[in-house]
């Protein structure tokens, strides 16, 4: 039987009930009005709140990658919790979710662990029964993206600690050798600015989407260590970067913005 880690977050983060959650991912993708998209979408930034706050922006990230039948799904994401290891990934061979199981695919987290020990002098470190929602939020949208037939495809989840640009670079440069030969999707999870009012949040989030955009993962860390933008999954979606930019990428584009103030109605100063 293969070691399936549970869900923390259904019921709470999330819709707990199968039909009902299928029903609100499929509305978010229906509902995502995205403008005409040239050329190949190799990778999605999407945001990791509860559905509530994040799903309807989410949805416009995930329907970018429809048509699409990937064996093979990355989902870089921040660790929240406070663990010390810098890169992080699962211990279990499935997440679990309401509509139901996502296996992993330990050939390509091996594969990466080997290369980023040559590249940096360490690796993945795996754990259990963690506690992290910024993976598994993006789940369900993901498997109503993909059916599970024909693709059957798996998922490769990685966890980072470390907001440092070498270890963002490094990982993102094993992500594009790892996945090249792969017919794989590529999914970054991250929020922007927390605990502002809604006027000081836009103001940060404009300037972080403005260097998300400009498609210099550097310059994000920059913006950040200037104080003029946040995001807590900084180290995960610059690694997206570079890894796309490797795999041949030339474009950003922000199909969709919005913070809890936007779905609250909490939008004074």
């Amino acid at each position: 039987m293969p070691d399936v880690r549970p869900s923390p977050i259904a019921g709470q983060w999330y819709e707990g009930d199968p039909e009902m959650l299928a029903r609100n991912v499929d509305e978010y993708l229906e509902d995502a009005q995205l403008p005409e998209l040239d050329g190949e979408v190799i990778a999605v930034i999407a945001p990791h709140a509860g559905h509530a706050y994040s799903g309807a922006v989410a949805g416009y990230a995930f329907a970018a990658l429809h048509g699409q039948a990937p064996d093979l799904v990355a989902v870089i994401a921040p660790m929240h919790h406070p663990y010390v290891e810098p890169l992080i990934t699962t211990a279990h061979d499935a997440y679990s979710t309401p509509l139901g199981e996502v296996s992993v695919d330990k050939d390509a987290l091996l594969e990466l662990d080997v290369i980023l020990k040559s590249e940096l002098g360490f690796g993945l470190s795996p754990v259990s029964s963690d506690k992290e929602h910024s993976i598994e939020i993006e789940l369900p949208f993901l498997q109503r993206s993909f059916p599970s037939e024909p693709s059957d495809w798996k998922l490769l989840p990685v966890m980072v600690r470390a907001r440092e640009p070498r270890v963002s670079k490094a990982l993102g440069r094993t992500l594009a050798n790892v996945l090249r030969n792969r017919n794989f999707a590529l999914v970054a999870s991250t929020d922007l600015s927390h605990f502002y009012n809604h006027k000081t949040a836009l103001n940060y989030d404009r300037t972080m989407l403005q260097e998300i955009e400009s498609f210099n993962p550097e310059r994000a860390f920059d913006v950040e260590r200037a104080g003029r933008g946040f995001a807590c999954g900084l180290g995960a979606f610059t690694a997206v970067m570079w890894a796309s930019r490797e795999l041949g990428a030339d474009k950003v584009q922000v199909l969709r913005h919005a913070t809890s103030g936007d779905v609250t109605g909490d939008i004074h100063p």
